[in-house]
């Protein structure tokens, strides 16, 4: 068995840069596997904080260990991330030498350890960053800090200046796509540039070279035992790497739809669909046979016509009541009783006036 981008045609001489919508496409890739894992994560924690809950905790940490592992059997074996290798796309160095090395051959030193700390390390000190900036907004508001404190001048400068570190970040990026499109650059994304590495796609001779070394790998396990400790240590941590990739090349579609349930945007359709309904204007609820009329006087309980004890409403339809005339129409008919919306005790929310 070979490695996922094996499978797929070679590329054509003379076709070996690939198309922008290929390197976004394997860019966007492992963007979509954390957050369904996240999610998984947190559905394990809530399930069962006990065993699960440092999972949670440390799932930034845990990730950037699992990735580092899997980047680096990848880029061993196949001189190409995991996503890279997943759409046939391979690492080589920039340089002027018209022969491009094998995949199995690896990269230059330099280059591979570049490459692995831009693919690993990038993403995790940025995710962190946009947590600490989420958190400081939201203590921004309740900050025991005195306004005129050097502390809190600090990061209210930090926060004002992020959105256009930010910017220029992503606009940093976008340019380099442009680029790329247009035939003014050989990388699409300066990560690739500062490691000093380009994409090109698979060629025969690649997938030809990654079956053999599969083979061979495969082959010598029964015999390799020179260096017992250090040749186990090697396997465990390859076995670690490859279960990973092969389970993501099975999952990533699943993965991909997973993220796309979860997505803020789909969220708020469910939310929208998942709602209380909204109580109709009152002048309409009146016409309606059954129904309690409500009082000009907003202090005034629709049921007893008298001035509220103890106010009450109803979470399924808003209206305010007295407790117990609110509790013994609920509990003698599951109803709201202006509106008709089904209601259990459980919905009655007591109201505390400043008065009290």
């Amino acid at each position: 068995m070979a490695e996922v981008g094996a499978h797929l045609t070679a590329a054509p001489a003379g076709e070996e840069r690939p198309s922008v919508f290929e390197a976004v496409a394997q860019d966007s890739l492992m963007a979509a596997v954390k957050p369904a894992l996240q999610h998984l994560v947190k559905v394990l924690a809530e399930s069962n904080p006990a065993r699960y809950g440092f999972l949670w905790h440390w799932f930034d940490e845990i990730y950037v260990l699992l990735d580092l592992l899997l980047q680096q059997h990848s880029l061993a074996r196949c001189s190409a991330s995991f996503s890279e290798n997943f759409y046939s796309m391979k690492r080589i160095p920039m340089g002027d030498g018209r022969q491009q090395p094998l995949a199995t051959a690896g990269l230059p030193k330099r280059q591979h350890w570049k490459s692995l700390l831009l693919l690993v390390l990038v993403p995790y000190l940025k995710g962190k960053l946009e947590k600490l900036v989420s958190s400081l907004r939201e203590e921004d508001e309740y900050s025991i800090h005195p306004p005129s404190s050097s502390w809190k001048r600090f990061y209210r400068a930090f926060l004002a200046a992020y959105p256009y570190v930010n910017m220029t970040w992503e606009g940093w990026f976008l340019i380099q796509q442009l680029c790329y499109i247009l035939g003014k650059a050989e990388h699409h994304s300066p990560m690739l540039k500062l490691a000093g590495v380009r994409l090109v796609r698979l060629t025969a001779e690649d997938i030809q070279a990654l079956e053999k070394k599969w083979a061979e790998t495969t082959s010598s396990q029964t015999h390799s035992f020179t260096s017992r400790v250090q040749s186990a240590l090697r396997k465990a941590l390859a076995g670690i790497a490859f279960s990973l990739s092969t389970g993501l090349s099975v999952s990533v579609f699943f993965l991909q739809f997973l993220d796309w349930w979860y997505s803020s945007e789909n969220q708020e359709t469910i939310k929208s669909l998942t709602a209380l309904p909204t109580p109709p204007p009152p002048v309409h609820l009146e016409q309606e046979p059954g129904s309690a009329l409500l009082p000009s006087l907003k202090t005034v309980c629709p049921l007893c016509r008298k001035v509220r004890v103890n106010a009450t409403a109803l979470a399924t339809s808003g209206f305010v009541f007295c407790y117990r005339c609110a509790h013994g129409y609920v509990k003698a008919r599951q109803r709201c009783p202006v509106t008709g919306y089904a209601t259990e005790l459980q919905h009655l929310v007591k109201l505390y006036s400043p008065e009290s």
